[in-house]
């Protein structure tokens, strides 16, 4: 049994994600802010701290990926 088809489709989605991070920069800029201002403090990043923010990137993703071409 051969495991190419797997490593196809997995480089087939890679090829995507370029165009799907394009389309989410404001997404992807939001939550980078999040993050990098709840580990700024002395206080550890705590799990769900921008789970807000993550949501809103990864419906993004989603609907670009369903919108970029294969």
């Amino acid at each position: 049994m051969s495991g190419r088809g797997v490593w196809l489709r997995a480089r087939a989605r890679l090829r995507r994600f370029p165009a799907a991070l394009a389309a989410c920069g404001d997404q992807a800029a939001a939550y980078g802010r999040c993050v990098a201002a709840a580990a700024a403090g002395p206080a550890e990043l705590r799990r769900d701290t921008c789970l807000e923010e993550f949501q809103a990137l990864r419906e993004c993703f989603a609907r670009a990926v369903r919108l970029c071409p294969r």
